[in-house]
């Protein structure tokens, strides 16, 4: 599973991108399902968001969600983090 997070807007207006490949990790579960439920409250369309915050796009395997904050779900957010973390 690839999953790939782009990060838009902020303060700053810095964009930051990521990608994992979650094939051959030894925690490859549980990266999927915590992509199934980010992506599962995502939307189709970029939200409108706040001045100054970020707005989430967020891609896994080919399908692609959006979301912003200060609305993001638990799981987008720890995902979000993850990916942007740990991707190269």
């Amino acid at each position: 599973m690839r999953i790939h997070v782009t990060r838009t807007g902020g303060f700053a207006g810095i964009d930051r991108h990521a990608e994992v490949d979650t094939a051959g990790l030894a925690d490859a579960h549980e990266w999927q399902a915590l992509a199934e439920k980010a992506m599962a409250a995502g939307r189709d369309t970029p939200p409108i968001g706040v001045p100054d915050g970020f707005s989430y796009t967020i891609s896994v395997d080919g399908r692609t969600v959006y979301c912003a904050d200060p609305r993001l779900t638990e799981e987008q957010r720890k995902l979000i983090t993850r990916v942007l973390k740990e991707g190269a």
